[in-house]
């Protein structure tokens, strides 16, 4: 019988989204390391968070990124964040709402969340190529 066939229309919805937010090639890697251990929350996940959250129609993706990055960043969860920073790329959340988001978290959660997360934060957007490169530029004119 057909996987997906038998997969209710909330984990259909949810791997559609899924996909959208965090893109083929990720969600492609995570399918096939699945196994009949985490296949019971590999389909939690897929319904609940991301059929049931992330494709509601009330917040944009946008705003959605931005809430789940400040809710790992405050929880510690360092390679969620770097997940999620990646994964606004498909999202529209630009750095500049990262930054904004983990200003919120030093305030409301506390500064060293928000410097780990900072940190994980500029290094995945340095491997995206998303960092300004005037720190460079900086460094450069100390030295000459």
């Amino acid at each position: 019988m057909n996987e997906a066939a038998e997969k209710s229309l909330r984990y259909r919805e949810g791997m559609a989204t899924r996909r959208q937010v965090l893109g083929d090639g990720y969600v492609n890697r995570t399918e096939a390391q699945r196994s009949a251990f985490d296949e019971p929350f590999q389909d939690l996940i897929t319904e609940a968070a991301w059929g049931h959250v992330w494709s509601r129609p009330t917040w944009t993706k946008r705003e959605r990124s931005m809430v789940t990055i400040a809710l790992l960043a405050a929880l510690g969860h360092q390679e969620e964040v770097a997940l999620h920073v990646r994964a606004t790329v498909n999202t529209g959340a630009t750095k500049e709402d990262i930054m904004e988001t983990l200003l919120h978290v030093a305030i409301y959660a506390g500064v060293p969340a928000a410097n780990s997360a900072i940190k994980v934060a500029k290094a995945v957007l340095d491997e995206m190529g998303q960092q300004e490169s005037g720190t460079e530029e900086r460094r450069e004119e100390h030295h000459a």
